[in-house]
């Protein structure tokens, strides 16, 4: 595959990509940890193939996806990059999950005993496990999708009972707040319930936290993953 872009707009997409990693390194290593602890996950929704290319180029990899469609089209498009690792990370309709179980890597948003389920049973066999994390609802917003901490024993002994997947950790979109020490609050039983279960478990190493607005706060938390999107691509809308 060809991987031409459009050469100033790649350029800005390598330039902010850079400049993502090193703040995300600085920040490991502000918090005590080991500089290449916390991966950067570039969410690519609504950003055209272009982009994903040009970060690829710069040796991106893991790509973050919302919604089902766009992801599978960008799947496909982009299925000649055999190490691009898909990541979905937005909420599952029941009627989409297929397309879910054939093509993502990962899945960050597991909420429901009935999607776990069905992502299991439509993995196709030929494919390695589907690799997930389990969404908190750390804020108590009936808006905001994800379980509650205290339901969380019963999500993690079904979805490690799941033949097709691999439970790698817990994901959390916790409600802005004002100030750091706010954020880290917010942020402070998920770290500990995620503590608790890697202890157990040594394939769960992954805490999905932290965007643009409290990568501070997330990565001192304990954030093995951020998901980063415009301050890489841009404001840039999507176009077809």
């Amino acid at each position: 595959m060809a991987l031409d872009t459009n050469h100033s707009h790649a350029d800005q997409v390598t330039q902010n990509l850079s400049q993502v990693m090193q703040q995300v390194e600085q920040l490991a290593l502000d918090a005590g940890r080991d500089q290449t602890s916390v991966r950067v996950l570039a969410v690519s929704k609504t950003k055209p193939l272009d982009d994903i290319k040009a970060a690829y180029q710069s040796g991106q990899r893991a790509f973050g996806e919302n919604y089902v469609q766009e992801a599978f089209d960008k799947h496909h498009a982009l299925s000649e990059l055999t190490d691009i690792e898909w990541h979905f990370i937005g909420p599952i309709q029941s009627n989409k999950s297929r397309q879910i179980a054939e093509t993502m890597h990962w899945v960050h948003s597991i909420d429901r005993e009935k999607i776990a389920r069905r992502l299991s049973e439509q993995r196709p066999e030929a494919m390695p496990r589907l690799q997930v994390c389990i969404q908190v609802n750390i804020s108590g917003e009936e808006s905001k999708s994800g379980i509650l901490l205290e339901q969380l024993p019963v999500m993690v002994e079904l979805v490690q009972s799941l033949p097709n997947l691999q439970l790698r950790g817990l994901m959390a979109i916790p409600a802005p707040q004002q100030s750091y020490e706010a954020q880290c609050q917010v942020y402070q039983p998920l770290q500990q319930a995620f503590l608790e279960l890697s202890k157990y478990d040594r394939m769960i190493d992954t805490l999905s936290i932290g965007m643009s607005g409290d990568l501070p706060a997330a990565i001192a938390s304990g954030s093995t993953m951020v998901r980063v999107g415009t301050a890489i691509f841009g404001a840039r809308d999507y176009a077809h």
